[in-house]
């Protein structure tokens, strides 16, 4: 009772920092597939949905604006339960990013450790609270910068100076981050993903940059604004049949940017039969859309074979960079492997 309590009471902190976020442009890396990147959106997703999962992220967008933005990312997390009953149990991950934007190479390198534990409400429902903490470095290449001041009447000349003062090429910083997650499986937690009678689905809020963290290149007292985080995915299967939906959305808010996904996957499933041992392998397909507000109409497709998925998406520009990117947004795919507990002493688990 009382980690529960402790859990609440992490919540009702997260809402009331909101009134805290002020103006300023957005400085995160996000992804089209957020659903497939669940320590970018909470670190309380941690343990939450599976045993052990999973995923690597690879975007490049804008590439017809000239340098491509491209992100990377990578991530494990898994449920340290140890007991096939066990009311409460902790879990942990690991999350990488870089993103590198433009011709300056401007970009961050990023290391986060996330740890939560999750607590049984009832056989179905279960309520957990994460921490995040990490390590991140920012860095920009000054040489392949171009300004006004080297036009000398007919051409750029690179022998003019800029008459621009550089700042420091990198600098670091340490940061935290903070979410709560309510989750429900009509499976009791079993890793049957595609089944024919499952309903998974979660709900959380998050706070990233608790600690606001200095953000600039030049030495002024630029931070880098907290970000609130709003989410929540579902899986749901109809009975006796062999398609589904699994819909979802994510709202957050950094400084004066804001920013909202919502849409859903139509499933299809299939059953391929081994031609060694005849057994059935569970396998789907997902064609569906997103709609990021204001900027991009995202169409997505999942393909899930056993314990493994790749997913693709593209995003097609809506918002007034559609003019000069002919509405080519950027090509993200995503690969996932999710498994039992591995660590849990019994053969099976009631989350």
């Amino acid at each position: 009772m009382k980690t529960r309590n402790i859990i609440i009471t992490l919540g009702v902190i997260l809402i009331s920092h909101i009134s805290y976020l002020t103006s300023c442009f957005a400085q995160d890396i996000h992804f089209s597939q957020f659903y497939m990147s669940p320590l970018t959106e909470n670190p309380a997703l941690a343990g939450a949905s599976y045993g052990i999962e999973g995923q690597i992220n690879y975007k490049d967008q804008w590439r017809s604006l000239g340098a491509p933005y491209k992100t990377t990312a990578a991530s494990v997390n898994a449920s340290f339960q140890r007991k096939k009953k066990a009311k409460a149990f902790v879990a942990g991950g690991l999350n990488f990013f870089n993103d590198k934007a433009g011709d300056s190479k401007m970009g961050t390198t990023q290391v986060n450790l996330s740890g939560a534990c999750h607590v049984s409400l009832d056989r179905y429902n279960k309520i957990g609270g994460g921490l995040q903490v990490g390590f991140a470095q920012r860095s920009v290449d000054y040489t392949n910068l171009t300004w006004g001041n080297q036009f000398d009447g007919k051409a750029y000349n690179s022998g003019l100076s800029s008459r621009e003062i550089n700042g420091v090429p990198s600098y670091s910083y340490a940061d935290v981050a903070a979410g709560v997650v309510w989750s429900y499986s009509k499976t009791a937690g079993r890793d049957n993903v595609l089944g024919n009678d499952e309903f998974k689905s979660n709900v959380g809020i998050s706070l990233f940059h608790i600690t606001q963290p200095k953000y600039s290149f030049t030495g002024t007292d630029e931070k880098l604004k907290m970000k609130f985080v709003a989410h929540g995915n579902a899986l749901l299967n109809v009975p006796n049949s062999t398609y589904g939906f699994a819909p979802g959305f994510m709202y957050f808010r950094q400084g004066g940017t804001s920013e909202l996904y919502v849409g859903t996957l139509l499933r299809f499933k299939l059953n391929q039969i081994s031609k060694y041992t005849g057994v059935k392998t569970n396998s789907s397909i997902s064609f569906g859309g997103y709609y990021r507000s204001k900027d991009a109409v995202i169409l997505a497709m999942l393909l899930e074979y056993s314990n493994y998925a790749i997913g693709m998406s593209y995003d097609v520009n809506t918002s007034a960079l559609s003019t000069a990117s002919s509405s080519r947004g950027g090509f993200e795919i995503s690969l996932r492997y999710i498994g039992a507990i591995p660590f849990i002493a019994q053969s099976s688990s009631r989350f």
